[in-house]
């Protein structure tokens, strides 16, 4: 088998970068885009008063879908009216005889629909804004996920179909498209990627976990989703997108098809462009309502939970048409 390039070979000596743009201490990266006027122009997208939750079921019975090596949350009651009765003295006694339920879970802060701090992803032992990898070390002192918490995400947001747009419930394993093809969808559907819009790409993958097993979906585990290409980078970078949003676990194929490298455009959009990625975001219904009356523009708004030094953090973002 022949050895994959280093990602410094594939991007090039020369990519595209947003390093200092923000200045020397920034954490948000693209998000510096999203002002108040970004988010004036979000709201002026609602038309109808329609609210969408975009989040994944969490401890949903067959499991949750998350990238291979990370587990489903695991809830558990360690309080409810069983703790009560015969016997059970240690159960909490309040004025009044008041009962309640209480439970713990163990998670993956990426283990749902969910952000990537920018500092998640590196190589060359530099993460985002050029921060020394070593400050990833016990948790992420810079370029975590509290900065995007803390501002959150509110702008315009428009959704590309590619499931749709290629006629196909889902994408298949391994499918790829790239900028041509999302602003083809995008001229079909009648909408314009605009600058500064946060972009959420439909593949239909996420619907397919739910319609298969856990055993086909991760057999030759292959998402489909955006390759990298140097042209793509620039038309991010020139198109100044703060937030990617996808249906799928990584936002782009898993292994980029043409050098076998892993999650390439992690690299360069995320670690180089300072791109907020989101995935595992729930987008059938949404796409169902877009459909019906040819609107695919709308206000989102987002805001990860605020874990401190975290490498990412669940969230359920709202749509409103």
């Amino acid at each position: 088998m022949t050895e994959a390039p280093s990602m410094r070979e594939v991007l090039g000596e020369d990519a595209p970068n947003n390093w200092g743009k923000w200045g020397p201490d920034d954490e948000l990266g693209c998000l510096n885009y999203l002002d108040s006027s970004e988010v004036l122009r979000g709201i002026g997208e609602v038309k109808t008063g329609e609210v969408f939750t975009l989040q994944t079921q969490m401890g949903h019975p067959k499991g949750d879908p998350v990238f291979p090596g990370r587990k489903s949350m695991e809830r558990e009651n360690v309080l409810d009216e069983s703790s009560w009765g015969p016997g059970k003295d240690d159960a909490p006694q309040f004025p009044g005889g008041v009962h309640y339920a209480d439970d713990v879970a163990k998670i993956f802060l990426q283990g749902s629909s969910q952000y990537d701090a920018l500092g998640h992803v590196w190589y060359d032992g530099k993460i985002w804004n050029g921060y020394d990898a070593k400050t990833t070390i016990g948790g992420l002192s810079k370029a975590s996920i509290l900065p995007i918490a803390e501002k959150g995400v509110v702008g315009r947001g428009v959704l590309i179909d590619m499931a749709r747009h290629r006629g196909k419930e889902h994408l298949d394993k391994g499918e790829t498209f790239d900028h041509n093809d999302l602003l083809a969808a995008a001229e079909k559907q009648g909408v314009t990627i605009e600058r500064h819009d946060i972009l959420l790409i439909r593949t239909g993958f996420l619907g397919y976990w739910y319609k298969t097993t856990p055993e086909e979906f991760y057999d030759d585990f292959n998402e489909p989703g955006l390759t990298y290409s140097r042209e793509l980078v620039e038309w991010f970078q020139q198109t100044e997108i703060p937030n990617l949003v996808t249906d799928t676990i990584a936002n782009e194929v898993t292994k980029d098809p043409e050098t076998g490298v892993m999650l390439p455009l992690h690299c360069a959009l995320m670690r180089n462009l300072g791109v907020a990625l989101s995935e595992v975001i729930w987008l059938d219904d949404l796409a169902e309502a877009c459909a019906r009356d040819n609107r695919w523009s709308f206000l989102y708004a987002a805001a990860p939970l605020k874990v401190v030094e975290g490498t990412g953090a669940p969230v359920n973002p709202i749509v409103i048409r």
